[in-house]
């Protein structure tokens, strides 16, 4: 049995880990406030451009976008978005598994016809350890969103596409749910589906509640010049920038809540450590007691 000053020695060091973890979470959870503030001041923005595009395309318009184009894929682009710093549970090594699982998928089209953006320098560090070359680095992004960077992340996904140096872009992250809920997802960038995005942009308007009829039809006394489907072809990378920023947003949200949990969970399975081992303090210290009176029972009957 280890002796008093060891265990007291131990609740010492356990309770000053229970301060350090209580104070990040305190942290994460100020993280936390500051990210999903910025969410809610984008959506506004991002709903309006969702019931702008997803309106013109019940319309019976043509149009034509190097976007939406599918062909043979002998090229693939992954963008992979994870944390810079550790201590947020399984969350990075989630994103570096979920990675490996796409890779081999396109095993078959051999390393030099992969591409990886990390973004964060869990996810770089990962790519790197599997032996690829990450296409540039992207850790300032993963700790301060920016719609600057991610517009310009989301310039050169597409120029590349347009330019038929990759043929399919896929992304790699969590959405955020709730605060004990961050979802891993595997989703297609491009070529973009436009019914996919018509049905993502209705499903955000009904869990808004909205049910006014400007959001549910299409108003046909609007007279848009030169069509609607150059305007179309115009919005198209807007909303491709902008899934890259929501991308960002979600995930770097994702971040602080998963640290918020997994220090939360720290900090409890310390105090009930602490616990344990103060339990264990006084029964040896109850023992030593015990043992002292018997020595001086046994001394006195001499």
């Amino acid at each position: 049995m280890a002796s008093l000053k060891e265990v007291k020695n131990r609740i010492s060091s356990v309770k000053s880990t229970r301060q350090i973890t209580s104070a990040m979470k305190m942290v994460a959870s100020a993280k936390l406030h500051k990210a999903q503030g910025r969410i809610e001041n984008m959506l506004p923005y991002q709903r309006k451009l969702n019931e702008i595009l997803t309106n013109f395309l019940r319309t019976d318009a043509s149009f034509e976008s190097p976007y939406t184009e599918k062909r043979a894929v002998t090229k693939v682009a992954i963008v992979v978005f994870s944390s810079n710093s550790s201590l947020c549970g399984a969350f990075n090594s989630n994103v570096a598994k979920m990675l490996e699982r796409v890779l081999e998928d396109y095993k078959a089209l051999g390393r030099e016809n992969v591409l990886i953006y990390p973004v964060g320098r869990k996810v770089e560090e990962a790519v790197q350890k599997l032996g690829y070359e990450p296409q540039g680095s992207y850790q300032t992004m993963a700790d301060k969103p920016s719609y600057v960077d991610a517009y310009e992340l989301a310039g050169k996904l597409m120029e590349e596409f347009v330019e038929k140096r990759i043929d399919h872009v896929e992304l790699i992250y969590h959405h955020f749910k709730s605060m004990g809920s961050q979802v891993l997802l595997r989703e297609n960038y491009l070529p973009i589906d436009l019914t996919q995005v018509a049905e993502e942009a209705a499903e955000s308007i009904e869990n808004e509640g909205d049910s006014s009829e400007a959001t549910r039809s299409f108003n046909n006394d609007y007279i848009v010049e030169p069509s609607v489907g150059e305007l179309i072809a115009e919005l198209l990378p807007k909303v491709l920038s902008q899934k890259i920023f929501t991308v960002l947003l979600d995930s770097n949200t994702s971040e602080h809540a998963a640290r918020m949990l997994a220090m939360q969970t720290a900090t409890d399975n310390a105090n009930e450590l602490i616990q344990d081992l103060t339990k264990q303090y006084n029964k040896s210290r109850q023992q030593a007691i015990t043992n002292e009176l018997l020595d001086i029972i046994g001394g006195s009957m001499k």
